[in-house]
């Protein structure tokens, strides 16, 4: 399936990365669809990396597509790489159930389909040939570690009261982080209250609105999770012109410069290291691995270590 130099030629809507000197014979064509790359700067620095990535591989030739958040629209991009006759597609799920059907058509067709960050849910892996990404399970559960650790150097573990701000509604990532965070909490930490749970849509903008909401409703809350820091520091932002932040302890997953900047100031106490380089990185090695026929863990997961006040001196600052 490796493509030609008049097949490239031919081929519309094709971004290619490699240089000049290229032996087109002895490249694959890797095609990728994004879920939005303007709703974070995670997103945006995910692509700006696989890109450069890409361009340093003279083995690789890319399509990059983004799908905006639309999953109507990745569904038709993936449909777009199958008519492409690419060698193998990288996928970053705008919603785990949704994009099953195309993946399938992906994998009648002979294309192998490596989805990236963001798992599809259990029914489509069957379509799948690997994920690469984070653990969102265990950051999840380490999320809950780094609360109750707190809650109990400060004496509160018996009384704390908490609220967790969560991602979009259907996208694996989210369900998989809400979902390690509260298996775990009550192991570690059993008379801890999660009072409730609200969507955040990974958006500062719209944490900050649903913690204002959390703080009208409760009188009394100890801690804030949050899916990512991004979200995290939107609910910090609202605490904060609520007179209420001191009294919080904030924990997030995946640690953005702006949360990595508010544990530096001492407003937010942990999240979970993540770089959206490896991330890209991973992805593209992940899915050459698969083409060169070797042997490819289905969960082929990078390492997110938990990071706060105490030890986030041994971590660079999030790029993103």
């Amino acid at each position: 399936m490796k493509k030609t130099a008049l097949t490239l030629a031919a081929t519309t809507a094709l971004v290619t990365f490699a240089g000049a000197a290229l032996a087109q014979d002895k490249a694959f064509t890797i095609g990728i669809t994004q879920n939005n790359v303007g709703v974070d700067s995670y997103q945006t620095t995910y692509e700006q990396a696989f890109i450069e990535a890409a361009g340093a591989n003279d083995k690789v030739d890319t399509v990059v597509l983004d799908a905006g958040g639309d999953v109507a629209r990745q569904i038709a991009q993936i449909e777009d790489l199958i008519q492409q006759d690419v060698d193998a597609i990288i996928i970053w799920p705008t919603n785990g159930e949704a994009v099953i059907p195309a993946v399938r058509k992906a994998k009648q067709a002979g294309i192998p389909v490596v989805v990236t960050n963001s798992n599809i849910a259990e029914p489509g892996f069957d379509f799948v040939a690997s994920f690469s990404g984070p653990d969102n399970i265990t950051q999840g559960r380490y999320a809950a570690e780094i609360m109750c650790d707190k809650f109990k150097a400060e004496g509160t573990e018996n009384e704390a009261q908490i609220v967790q701000v969560s991602g979009q509604p259907g996208y694996t990532t989210a369900i998989e982080r809400a979902k390690g965070f509260e298996d775990r909490l009550p192991e570690v930490c059993p008379n801890v209250t999660l009072m409730e749970t609200q969507p955040g849509d990974w958006n500062r903008e719209k944490s900050q609105q649903v913690m204002e909401a959390f703080l009208i409703k409760y009188d009394d809350i100890d801690g804030v999770y949050a899916g990512d820091d991004n979200m995290g520091v939107g609910a910090l932002n609202a605490a904060k012109a609520a007179g209420r932040a001191g009294d919080i302890v904030f924990v997030g997953a995946t640690n953005f410069a702006v949360g990595y900047d508010a544990m530096s100031a001492g407003d937010y106490w942990g999240s979970i290291y993540q770089s959206p380089v490896d991330d890209a990185k991973a992805a593209l090695q992940t899915a050459l691995d698969v083409l060169d026929g070797k042997d490819v863990p289905f969960l082929n997961y990078f390492d997110t270590p938990k990071i706060t006040q105490d030890n986030m001196k041994d971590y660079t600052k999030p790029v993103f």
